[in-house]
């Protein structure tokens, strides 16, 4: 009786094992997978664009599904400085993206794109 109750007590140990770790890689994959909904957009443009010109390609192409542009931050100075257009990509399909690319792709001023995670990785 006492080694039967001895393998029981170990296969419980076991199975606490197991279920931790499961539970520690699921929380891991969780925040792979918020990080992985964080992409965006960021779209380059040629030295000596002007913000004007950078605003008129933003609001063209804003009407893509699934692709909204990021909010002009607040330190930008609307008149003289300039910042990246970003476009939040999170939810977009891989034809929701090619659509925006061919969008900005219009304006000769935009240089390129590139798809980043949040936090630029």
């Amino acid at each position: 009786m006492w080694a039967l109750r001895r393998v029981v007590d170990v296969r419980a140990v076991t199975a606490g094992a197991v279920i931790a770790a499961a539970v520690l890689a699921s929380a891991g994959c969780a925040k792979f997978d918020a990080a992985m909904g964080q992409q965006q957009l960021v779209v380059g443009f040629r030295a000596g664009t002007s913000q004007n010109a950078m605003m008129q390609a933003r609001a063209a192409c804003s009407n893509i599904p699934h692709s909204a542009p990021e909010p002009m931050p607040t330190g930008a100075n609307a008149t003289s400085g300039t910042y990246d257009i970003r476009f939040n990509v999170a939810s977009a399909s891989d034809a929701d993206i090619a659509r925006l690319e061919q969008c900005l792709s219009r304006f000769k001023s935009v240089e390129g794109v590139n798809v980043e995670q949040e936090g630029g990785d």
